[in-house]
């Protein structure tokens, strides 16, 4: 088992004192069209210097959580795992260029092209999502890292952070004047590709495992519901994570797929929204009518224009409409009984605006009480009783069984926020729910770092 010795702590503090780079979807389509293998060596090495900040900002927190959650064996273990991918990266084999093309890299092209500046990310204004559960909490939180290298009172002490040249001048490189490059590099970037499909991997029950962490804390306190500022840890957490995972796969993609016309990685530039929600429809209703045991399941109604692009990860789009629609089919089915003959359809309706893209679900599941739509959003909360997290239950998030772990509409919150989009959901209490997702079209908004 990987233990975290002195000397791997010294370097984890030195990595954490570094602010965090955001990029936007924009960004990574303008880099990885057509790339070359100098274009995907720029790539390695901006992951090699910005993953190692990143995990180390979670190692750091993961060993610093209130309330004790840092004792929870599960917590420990996913610590450990950041620390050992931290570990892998930072002791990566730097790579050796002849001298004429390390010369070349160097040398400012003759045609030169920079990244589009990105924008702050809107959730940002929610600032550790403090007004999604009601009044700020002044207790024993934790101190995220300021976004900007400098401490709140804006002049910087001897808390602030060192700064980083911005991601528009680091993380692109015209490499086009260089026709030619040697085996070493292509071998280089196999290589790295390599390593981060084996941290992709060790990272897969991250989810689930933080998820049981925090079930045994809540067993050794008794405690019915999560703390709060327990509840902004867990939105900054799985936050960075989906930002990690998503720079990881879009660069494995880069290195491993065939090209595509509509694809750049694992974004594509012409992801078909009716499309991606027809298919979720289609997976919702199925895992409904296994679980209830029925001929069919409630009718979905999907009204969307057939020809409606944009650029998006379909995958993180495809989560957050199946997490809702399985919510919807399970409210209608229990309000009405697995038995009835006809159920009220749900009704999709997605829509084009000028800033963005928006998709509507609307149930008669019977709606939400008030007083219970601020725990909506909190994790670990479910109507389900008795669920419990099979130790052997390895998915990368909970898309397999109906409900019961209370994590689908937070994180599928988290998926909408990462490119400037959001989640609102507004209930009728007796009647039904509606669920806006938000999607920000322009995709020029950068990651909202925690």
């Amino acid at each position: 088992m990987f233990r975290i010795s002195p000397s791997l702590w010294e370097r984890i503090h030195h990595f954490a004192s570094f602010p965090q780079t955001g990029v936007s979807l924009q960004q990574m389509v303008l880099f990885g069209q057509n790339p070359s293998q100098g274009t995907l060596l720029r790539g390695s090495q901006f992951l090699l210097e910005e993953l190692p900040v990143r995990l180390a900002h979670r190692v750091k927190e993961l060993d610093q959580l209130p309330h004790n959650l840092s004792d929870m064996p599960s917590i420990n273990k996913v610590k450990n795992w950041y620390a050992q991918s931290f570990d892998e990266l930072i002791n990566f084999p730097p790579i050796r260029l002849p001298p004429d093309i390390r010369a070349a890299m160097l040398a400012p092209p003759s045609d030169p092209v920079s990244l589009p500046e990105s924008h702050p990310n809107p959730s940002l204004n929610y600032q550790y999502y403090t007004d999604d559960y009601g009044a700020p909490h002044s207790g024993l939180g934790i101190v995220s890292t300021p976004k900007n290298g400098k401490s709140g009172n804006g002049h910087g002490n001897g808390h602030s952070q060192k700064m980083r040249i911005p991601m528009e001048r680091r993380y692109y490189a015209n490499m086009s004047h260089i026709k030619e490059w040697p085996p070493e590099v292509r071998e280089y970037n196999r290589a790295f590709t390599k390593t981060l499909e084996a941290i992709k991997k060790r990272h897969d029950p991250t989810v689930t495992t933080v998820a049981q962490g925090v079930l045994e804390w809540k067993r050794s306190r008794n405690a019915r519901n999560i703390n709060l500022d327990v509840q902004h840890w867990l939105d900054r957490f799985y936050m960075s994570r989906i930002g990690i995972r998503f720079l990881i796969g879009q660069h494995i993609a880069l290195n491993t797929l065939q090209p595509h016309p509509d694809y750049v990685g694992i974004i594509c530039t012409r992801a078909n929204v009716h499309d991606i929600v027809q298919e979720a429809i289609e997976n919702a209703r199925f895992v409904c009518e296994e679980h209830y045991s029925m001929f069919k399941g409630p009718p979905v109604q999907l009204i969307c224009p057939k020809d409606l692009h944009f650029a998006y990860v379909p995958g993180h789009l495809s989560h957050i409409c199946f997490e809702l629609l399985k919510n919807s089919l399970r409210a209608v089915v229990e309000r009405f009984g697995p038995d009835s003959e006809t159920f009220p359809p749900i009704k999709v309706i997605a829509v084009e605006g000028k800033e963005d893209i928006t998709i509507k679900i609307s149930d008669e599941g019977g709606g939400i009480p008030r007083s219970a739509i601020p725990l909506i959003w909190t994790y670990m909360y479910t109507t389900m009783e008795g669920q419990n997290i099979d130790q052997d239950f390895t998915d990368s998030d909970f898309r397999a069984p109906l409900a019961g772990f209370g994590y689908g509409l937070p994180l599928s919150r988290l998926y909408a926020r990462y490119f400037g989009g959001d989640l609102r959901l507004i209930s009728m209490d007796g009647f039904g729910t509606d669920v806006y997702i938000h999607l920000n079209r322009l995709s020029s908004s950068r990651e909202p770092l925690p």
